[in-house]
Order: structure tokens, then C-alpha cells, then sequence
């Protein structure tokens, strides 16, 4: 007897295979391809809709999301079954027994460098674990999704170093107990070491944060452990993610992988047809990886995230050089200084140097188009493109754009349009996508939480291949979107529709399957606000056989699993 069977439904089972029609039956959590005539205690008739597995977000930070969330919304609305947590070397584990205050540190850090609500992390979070052990323990049984987790390196270092992990260099003492705590955590089940050594990231208190101080020595130590244990990955971002990298990153990451005998993946690999030489560059650590024993995996994403901008809170416009000083001023300040035009040209040159990188992008200020606004002088501007209201005040686009946002007390939101949603620009991706260590995911889901919503890029990009751009067939998506994350991660049965894998599944409507647009909801904890996206077309999602989805809403269960290295992830060797 069956838990459930699925009847013909369009089975596209992720390995790239032609679709065919077929029953598929779960029992005990797992996939049956049942006899004719096979019982079931439930049935439901699935002629016309897709049968795929479920997909697997490889780069989230709901790290602190599932304990006030545990159905990893709107991920798990979208059909996305396993997160991969943990990453850009920011955890919320080991925390010091003997220093409370390392989570008060932690919260503040990961508001600021990921963009958390600070009362959400303080009002839905307990914080009473100290081990990374004790953190997973904290989940298991009260999540919806599969969720595996990295261990960060900032983490490590706090709890090694305490208030020093900023600033020093780890002595051989600390660098011993780090690697211990590391192969602790691993054989706890944490799914390898994340790390950052981003120039965009910094704590609560604007310095760097602790893995930016981390020797490079400290990084193949750190590597080399990693490699000692089954079922692990490394994770790192490196300045050079965001643009193009150095030898000497290259040079890193390619001992870093290579150490570990484990792939490295990073962080997101932006393609755009106007700067034709990044992606040969950023691929090239990937070529020279394979040659040293490693393998080094770039994420990219199929879709164009939107992101919300605003002069008036931290986001990447902060990062843009030599912004920051200026946007961290009080606001009265702000707006004079902005005002002055002296101050603005200065700004859009350091905007358009070299320097600035991919954010060289977020100085278009003409494609901008103006969302929410707070003031009578603002009223009717919403929706409105920037260009057009300066030319009808004879203004230049940034100063037509400071003298709107001063109006609302820079409380304005701005959303920047695209400059590489042309033609050019999506052929160069579907070229990209095809090579060997290249992935697609980097969503971001969990964090960044009211500026931007990548979770949405699976249904995005499966009505794009269905009914927009086709750029790849629907077997090759979704492919792309479950096993070959799961593939990289090593998951044991999991990623494929096959008799005897966990039963992941997500039934979608072929004609529908799309994602609505991003809305400001006020539903975290503290009613802090963060952007969501309803799926189209999702008909169901199961998580190890039991449905958490039907029609977009949540049923409720929990049946997720916090996966482990080693039990449930298998090593992905590269020598």
C-alpha cells in the first residue's frame, strides 16, 4: 500500500532525461514507481502538470529565519526543498559559553553585513545553544525544509579569539583550537567551512569583520580540516566576487580547494554583455583549480534580482567608494552634503572608477524609478522613472534624485532598473550556464530581507524557459535547479525523481509557473519588514513525502531534516 500515488503526471526526474508520463508513489518518504493498479491510501490526478524534484537553494542564510519561520518562506512556496544555510563565513554557532555577549555581537554583525532585522534576530531567536552541534539540535524536528549548514569562520574565530578576532593575527594556540572547533562542528554534522574575505563586508561596528583578518595560512590550515572529514564543501567570497579576480585570489582559492581535496564554490558570478572580459577572468580560477586537484564552482543567477535601493538606510549604494562616509553622516548632513554639487560630482566619479566594480552599475541614476514615497512634494511620483521627472525640472538625474529623497527626509525608496537585461547579456548567460563549474543559485533567501527577494529564481526562470526567452529546455532547468546543486553537495538520494530517493517533489502547472511580484510585508518578528513574492502555478511541494505546499499556501507540517555531513551528504572528491 502507498502513502500517496501521483497519476500521470509529466515526469521530468532532474537528470536531464526526456519527459515522460508516469504514476509516482511515496511510501515511508520515499519515490515508488508503482505496478498498475497499485493502491494507494491517497490519490490525486496530475495529467497536465509537471512532476519535477524538489529544488535546492545552494547559497541562503535562513540560518535564523527557521526559527520563527520554519517553512523558509517564500522559498519552500517556490518549490525549493533543501537550503543550503551557513554561508559567506557567517553563523550563528559555537557562540562562547562564557561570554553572553558574543550574541549580542553576532545579531549586530548579521544585521548589518546581511541585512536581518535587529529585533527579529533578538525576538525570534533564543541564542541558548553554544556548540555548532547544539545549533543544529535547536532545528531538528521543527523545520518544514531539508536544511544543511557550513560553519562560519567568523564564528570560529570569536569563539577562539574573542574581541582579538577583529584586528589580530591567530597565534599557533588559536589557530590549533579553531581547526578543533572546526572538525568539532564538522563531525556534528556541519557541511564544511564558510568564509569571507569581502571588502563589503563589516560588523555592527563598521570594521571588518573577523575572517578579513585571517592569514592566508589560517585559510589553508582551516581548508586542510575541512578535507579530513566525509560529506564536506568549502564556501568563500573574495573582494574580487563582486568584479573581477586578482592572481593573487585566484591564487587562494586555488590552494584553498586544492588543500581540501573539496570544492570551493563563490559567490555570485554576474554576467553582463558590456564588460565581455569578466567572466573568462572569474572562470579562470575554476580552470586552473582542476589542474591543482581541486575544483572551484562560480553561482550565477538565471534571473535579474531586483533590489531596493535608499539614501536614507545601509545598502549597496553604501558600499559604492567613498559613499559610505557620506551616507553614514546624520541625516541633516546627509541631505547637505548631498545637495552640494561639489560633493555629488565627486560622488559619481568615484561611482564610475574603476574601483567601484560591479557597482559601478548602481550609478545609472536616470534608470531608477521611484517606489515608495513619504511627502506631499512627493506625491504621484511612484512608479515614475527618474530621467523623465529630471528632464521636466531641467535637473540632472542625481540631483533630481537627492532633491526628491530630501523630501521624504531620505526615506524614499528607489529601485534601480537593469542595465544588462539586453539581448547580448542573456546569450552570454546561456553560454555561461553550460560550463562545467558554473551553477546556477545564489538567492540570498533569508537575508537582505526588505531590499531584495531572490528566492523566486526557480519559478522565475522556469515560465522564462517555458513561455519567455526558452533558453534552455525545460529538462535542462530542471536539471539546473536539483541535481546539480545537489550533485555538488554530495546529497545522498536527493535531486532526482528515482526509486528509493526521498520523496522531494514539487508539482507545477507548465502553462503558470511564474512568480508575482515583490511586496513589502511586515511579518518578522518586532513587525519588521522584508519582501515577498507569491509562486504561480505551484500546485504542490512535498518535503520527504508529506506535502508542506498546496496551492501556494502552507499546510503546516514540519517535515524537514536537518542534513549532516557524512550521513547525509557523501564526499564529492576532486583529486
Amino acid at each position: 500500500m502507498l502513502d500517496h500515488l501521483i497519476k500521470g503526471a509529466t515526469v521530468v526526474d532532474g537528470t536531464g532525461a526526456p519527459a515522460r508520463v508516469a504514476d509516482v508513489g511515496i511510501r515511508d518518504g520515499r519515490i515508488v514507481f508503482p505496478p498498475p493498479g497499485a493502491e494507494a491510501r491517497t490519490t490525486e490526478d496530475a495529467t497536465g502538470l509537471v512532476l519535477a524534484p524538489g529544488f535546492v537553494d545552494p547559497h541562503t542564510h535562513y540560518d535564523a529565519q527557521l526559527f520563527w519561520d520554519p517553512y523558509a518562506t517564500p522559498s519552500m512556496n517556490h518549490g525549493v526543498t533543501t537550503v543550503a544555510g551557513g554561508n559567506c563565513g557567517f553563523t550563528l554557532a559555537p557562540l562562547h559559553p562564557d561570554r553572553p555577549e558574543d550574541a549580542d555581537y553576532t545579531r549586530r554583525m548579521m544585521s548589518k553585513v546581511e541585512g536581518m532585522a535587529l529585533a527579529a534576530l533578538e525576538e525570534g531567536v533564543d541564542w541558548s545553544w553554544s556548540t555548532f552541534g547544539e545549533y543544529l539540535d535547536a532545528l531538528e524536528g521543527r523545520i518544514a525544509v531539508n536544511a544543511g549548514f557550513m560553519v562560519g569562520h567568523c564564528a570560529l574565530r570569536r569563539y577562539v579569539m574573542g574581541e582579538d578576532a577583529v584586528g589580530g593575527e591567530a597565534t599557533p594556540e588559536q589557530l590549533a583550537r579553531m581547526t578543533a572547533l572546526l572538525k568539532e562542528a564538522m563531525e556534528a554534522g556541519a557541511w564544511g567551512l564558510s568564509t569571507t574575505q569581502s571588502s563589503t563586508h563589516s560588523d555592527g561596528d563598521g570594521a571588518p569583520v573577523a575572517s578579513r583578518h585571517a592569514s592566508p595560512a589560517e585559510l589553508i590550515a582551516l581548508s586542510t580540516a575541512v578535507g579530513e572529514h566525509e560529506g564536506t564543501q568549502l564556501e568563500a567570497i573574495l573582494a574580487g566576487c563582486l568584479d573581477q579576480f586578482s592572481d593573487a585570489e585566484i591564487d587562494l582559492f586555488v590552494e584553498m580547494t586544492a588543500a581540501a581535496g573539496r570544492p570551493l564554490n563563490w559567490n555570485v558570478l554576474t554576467i553582463d554583455a558590456a564588460v565581455p572580459e569578466r567572466v573568462p577572468r572569474q572562470l579562470t580560477a575554476s580552470e586552473r583549480a582542476r589542474k591543482s586537484g581541486g575544483r572551484i564552482v562560480a553561482l550565477t543567477m538565471p534571473i535579474l534580482t531586483p533590489m531596493n535601493m535608499s539614501l536614507g538606510t545601509f545598502c549597496a549604494l553604501n558600499l559604492i567608494p567613498g559613499w559610505g562616509e557620506i551616507l553614514g553622516l546624520p541625516v541633516p548632513e546627509r541631505i547637505a552634503k548631498l545637495r552640494d554639487p561639489d560633493v555629488r560630482a565627486e560622488m559619481l566619479r568615484r561611482a564610475d572608477s574603476k574601483e567601484a566594480g560591479v557597482f559601478r552599475r548602481l550609478a545609472h541614476f536616470g534608470r531608477y524609478v521611484i517606489g515608495d514615497t513619504y511627502s506631499r512634494e512627493n506625491e504621484g511620483l511612484t512608479g515614475r522613472v527618474v530621467r523623465d521627472i529630471a528632464a521636466e525640472r531641467g535637473q540632472d538625474p542625481f540631483q533630481c534624485l537627492v532633491e526628491i529623497c530630501a523630501n521624504d527626509d531620505l526615506r524614499t525608496v528607489l529601485w534601480p532598473m537593469p542595465t544588462d537585461n539586453d539581448p547580448a547579456s542573456w546569450a552570454l548567460r546561456a553560454e555561461t550556464w553550460q560550463h562545467e563549474d558554473v551553477l546556477l543559485g545564489g538567492s540570498d533567501a533569508g537575508a537582505h530581507l526588505d531590499r531584495m527577494c531572490g528566492a523566486p529564481y526557480t519559478t522565475r526562470f522556469l515560465g522564462d524557459c517555458l513561455r519567455g526567452r526558452r533558453l534552455v529546455p525545460l529538462e535542462q532547468a530542471v536539471r539546473m535547479l536539483s541535481d546539480d546543486p545537489a550533485r555538488l553537495f554530495g546529497l545522498r538520494e536527493r535531486g532526482r525523481i528515482a526509486e528509493g530517493y526521498h520523496a522531494d517533489l514539487v508539482l507545477f502547472d507548465p502553462e503558470r509557473i511564474d512568480a508575482g511580484p515583490a511586496t513589502l510585508v511586515h511579518d518578522l518578528p518586532g513587525d519588521s519588514p522584508r519582501l515577498d513574492s507569491r509562486a504561480v502555478g505551484i500546485v504542490s511541494v512535498r518535503v520527504n513525502g508529506v506535502e508542506t505546499v498546496r496551492d501556494d499556501e502552507v499546510t503546516g507540517a514540519i517535515p524537514g531534516r536537518v542534513l549532516r555531513s557524512g550521513r547525509d551528504t557523501r564526499t564529492v572528491d576532486t583529486r
